[in-house]
């Protein structure tokens, strides 16, 4: 059984900055892609940032201010997030690709203005 569990979210001014982890465990060779959706209020759900052997891939609208990571020992995903902006406001779930896709509980991130 694989288990992602996510850290990091909270509430925070716009122009603030947040970390996000996700830490996965259980039965695990190897990942493939790591990243990040989101989903925010009334909102379809939103791809973020991925991972895949050092390539990393971002959605328009966080170039620039997010930036992802991943650490294999640790089998975990970090997605570091600077000058937020009250449209960061979402629900935010990692993944990983094992190739099978699981995913973490998601983690709330409320930017105020």
């Amino acid at each position: 059984q694989v288990q992602l569990v996510e850290s990091g979210g909270g509430l925070v001014q716009a122009g603030g900055s947040l970390r996000l982890s996700c830490a996965a465990s259980g039965f695990i060779f190897s990942i493939d892609v790591m990243g990040w959706y989101r989903q925010g209020p009334g909102k379809q759900r939103e791809l973020v940032a991925t991972i895949a052997s050092g390539d990393t891939d971002y959605a328009d609208s966080v170039k620039g201010r997010f930036t992802i990571s991943r650490d294999n020992a640790k089998k975990t995903v970090y997605l570091q997030m600077n000058s937020l902006k009250p449209e960061d406001t979402a629900v935010y779930y990692c993944y990983v690709d094992l190739p099978r896709r699981y995913w973490g509980q998601g983690t709330q991130v409320t930017v105020s203005s």
